[in-house]
């Protein structure tokens, strides 16, 4: 950081600016810490941001991979992987009362942050009682998904044990890129088919990919 100019140096913008002036990079060398010989803490965030892809990357990066990152050993790749977990549970940790989902995206805010960027498909369901409030989220199946994995009645036996009244079904992309396949379109149809015949409501199917989403209910699929 010799090369840094004092009040330009991450740890001394942070009490100067506060947390929201400081880039992603400057963010990252402070939970660093420090660097290593001939590199300093900003290099080396500026490192393990392009080895991973930015921040939307280090969310989804494990242990492993960040070890494999020349300059992070075991004990920075815990750090990274705690302040990345401690950061996802600041935006799960539950409201006073339980949320309403009216639209997709009181759906996506629920579910991005702790599927959003997980590194395997996941397929699962949001549990509605009556007001359509939350009851809980729960993962049915890992792995790629298609018709013959998710089982209408694994989907409606969750439900029904839950008390729901209604469903928004949804699973993740870890390619980052939110548009349904034709297998997610199939599954859908089928499982709101079912959702009919079960008296329980299947209000959307929520496609999640690091913060976006698509939503088959906004595009009139659902």
């Amino acid at each position: 950081m010799k090369t840094i100019a004092l009040h330009d140096r991450p740890r001394e913008k942070l009490e100067r600016l506060g947390a929201g002036g400081l880039g992603d990079n400057e963010l990252l060398a402070i939970v660093l810490g420090y660097g290593n010989p001939g590199i300093s803490a900003l290099d080396l965030a500026n490192t393990v941001l392009a080895a991973v892809g930015g921040l939307e990357g280090l969310a989804r990066a494990t242990g492993d991979d960040l070890r494999r990152i020349r300059g992070i050993g075991t004990t920075r790749a815990a750090q990274l992987v705690a302040a990345v977990e401690i950061g996802r549970r600041t935006l799960l940790r539950r409201r006073e009362g339980r949320p309403q989902i009216l639209t997709a995206l009181d759906a996506a805010r629920i579910l991005a942050p702790q599927f959003g960027t997980q590194p395997v498909e996941q397929f699962g369901v949001l549990l509605l009682d009556t007001k359509h409030r939350v009851l809980r989220a729960s993962v049915l199946s890992i792995g790629t998904l298609d018709a013959s994995i998710v089982h209408p009645r694994e989907v409606f036996r969750e439900a029904a044990a839950a008390g729901a009244a209604a469903i928004v079904l949804f699973h993740n992309h870890p390619s980052g890129d939110p548009e349904p396949s034709e297998d997610d379109v199939r599954l859908t149809e089928r499982l709101m088919a079912a959702g009919v015949l079960m008296g329980i409501d299947v209000i959307d199917h929520v496609v999640l990919a690091d913060v976006k989403y698509y939503s088959f209910r906004e595009n009139g699929r659902c």
